[in-house]
């Protein structure tokens, strides 16, 4: 069956693409409806008017029709996927790409334009995750080498250090060893996100500053497994003067629905203890100003029954601040090195509705 003349028009006129043709002047003389979904122009509002209005602006349509009469893009007079972009009635900018011809009166004069444009934001978008799957594999190969090399070192400066130290006590600088440590993890963790987030072809992003975008590399309950839903709600003060410490277990609480609030030593877990109530604190050992057997007393003191529990980054108890504390009622200790989620988890909950069932709550 020959396709009749209004079959065609019809079919461009319903079709998902944009088409829009132009008279002499360039002014747009047929706009279809694909051209309606995409940009929120009606016909009635975008027939008649000079189709730069359809452009970021007039030198850009301008460019686009010197494409036309270029060869560049497939032969004068026709032009091939010109990217370009489309400004929808809201303002909002939409790549493109172009696939036009000139049409000739009988006389070879230019008797108008038709050109038929193609969404491609999806296109982009695979491009971009292509990209970075690239990139991701880059960075892992390149990165990874050398923090497989800083944390052997590190492995050896500890061993150094115990081996210098003799009988001495060298805690602090070993915790500043499990620290480097602990670093190391973040940045292989982060960096196998950003891979798994280019095997999954599926990225999200975040604001930065201003009108600039990052990806969201930060860590998803779901990569955690289930939830407890015990855990949603709970206020908990964390004390710690190592900021990475303290940074690496709130973002832990914070995933699991915690609301976490942090002190870099026992006088500011203080303040903080003054200005609001907790479920639980979590305290390291080994602070400035105030240690953690000093502040779990004073905890005793202003908030009988509120849980503790202690962090260390390693056995060694020179102080015997672990030995007192469990004298004096301590339950829990946990070991910073590295960080267990499961564990940290499991120990809250614990002592949080222990403490809660011995009040009759």
């Amino acid at each position: 069956m020959a396709l009749s003349k209004e079959r065609l028009e019809q079919f461009v006129t319903r079709t998902s693409d944009v088409v829009v043709a132009t008279d002499p002047g360039g002014t747009v003389a047929f706009y279809n409806d694909g051209a309606s979904q995409l940009l929120g122009y009606s016909a009635d509002e975008i027939m008649g008017e000079p189709v730069h209005r359809l452009y970021s602006s007039l030198d850009e349509a301008k460019r686009v029709m010197a494409c036309m009469r270029g060869s560049e893009f497939g032969g004068k007079g026709v032009a091939s996927s010109i990217q370009t972009a489309f400004v929808t009635k809201t303002g909002e900018e939409i790549p493109v790409a172009i696939t036009g011809t000139i049409l000739y009166a009988a006389d070879g004069h230019e008797d108008g334009t038709i050109g038929f444009a193609k969404d491609i934001r999806a296109i982009l978008a695979r491009d971009q995750l292509a990209t970075l799957g690239e990139v991701a594999i880059g960075l892992s190969h390149e990165i990874n080498n050398p923090l497989a090399v800083i944390l052997n070192q590190a492995e050896l400066l500890e061993r150094d250090i115990e081996r210098l130290a003799g009988d001495a006590d060298s805690s602090v600088e070993i915790e500043r060893v499990d620290a480097m440590r602990r670093e190391i993890g973040r940045v292989a963790t982060i960096l196998q996100r950003l891979t798994d987030m280019a095997e999954a072809e599926h990225y999200e992003t975040v604001d930065y500053i201003g009108p600039a975008k990052m990806i969201d590399l930060s860590e998803r309950r779901a990569e955690r497994g289930t939830v407890d839903p015990r855990m949603q709600g709970l206020r908990i003060l964390v004390a710690d003067d190592d900021l990475g410490i303290a940074r690496t277990m709130q973002e832990i609480l914070e995933a699991d629905g915690c609301v976490v609030t942090t002190a870099s030593d026992g006088l500011e877990a203080l303040d903080r203890l003054d200005a609001a109530d907790f479920d639980a604190v979590l305290t390291d050992v080994v602070m400035p100003n105030m240690d953690g057997h000093e502040l779990f007393q004073r905890c005793q003191e202003i908030r009988p029954g509120l849980p503790v529990l202690m962090m260390t980054a390693f056995h060694y108890d020179k102080d015997h601040i672990i030995k007192r504390s469990r004298v004096a009622g301590l339950k829990t200790v946990l070991f910073k090195k590295p960080v267990d989620p499961v564990k940290l988890r499991d120990s809250l909950l614990e002592a949080v509705f222990a403490s809660e069932k011995s009040a009759g709550r």
